[in-house]
């Protein structure tokens, strides 16, 4: 009798889910509550939670493109394409909860989060704000940190990945 491993897939699918359903929630409730460019701050001078959206990529790069149209449309493709390969990977993953099938989790929830308002809104909202001393990180929000702290697992899981004769 060959005995199999209970599948995980679902349980990281529920994860995926869970981030892009607080990924939502956050964005709708920013929209619904404070007004475009203003912020509520949380902790002065360190957090505020504010109001932006970002028509480019990642730091918005390319929010001031020529053709925001072919920007939009482009980044909407890659981010489809790139969640397709992560959601095949996490089928072929989805046996056992590893550092690496919760990243992928994790990546996929934030391509999904953004992807949603770019095809829905045109743009993404932000609103999370970092001030840090004298440095002001971009606005960002959860499906952004998502997709970072998922990126961040799959660094750490190669950096420190068992040698074969180790596993």
């Amino acid at each position: 009798m060959k005995f199999t491993a209970p599948r995980r897939l679902h349980w990281l699918l529920l994860i995926s889910a869970v981030i892009i359903f607080l990924d939502r929630l956050s964005k709708t409730w920013v929209t619904l509550n404070i007004k475009f460019g203003d912020a509520i701050p949380v902790i002065p001078h360190v957090l505020r939670i504010t109001h932006w959206t970002n028509d480019g990529a990642a730091f918005s790069l390319f929010a001031d493109s020529a053709r925001p149209n072919l920007v939009r449309w482009g980044l909407i493709g890659f981010t489809l394409l790139a969640a397709l390969v992560i959601l095949v990977l996490l089928i072929r993953l989805g046996d056992k909860f590893t550092l690496t099938s919760v990243a992928l989790a994790l990546v996929f929830a934030g391509a999904l989060g953004n992807v949603h308002d770019r095809i829905a809104y045109g743009s993404v909202v932000d609103f999370i704000e970092v001030h840090i001393f004298s440095y002001h990180f971009p606005d960002f929000n959860i499906a952004d940190s998502s997709v970072c702290i998922g990126a961040g697992l799959l660094l750490l899981d190669s950096i420190f990945q068992k040698k074969p004769s180790e596993q």
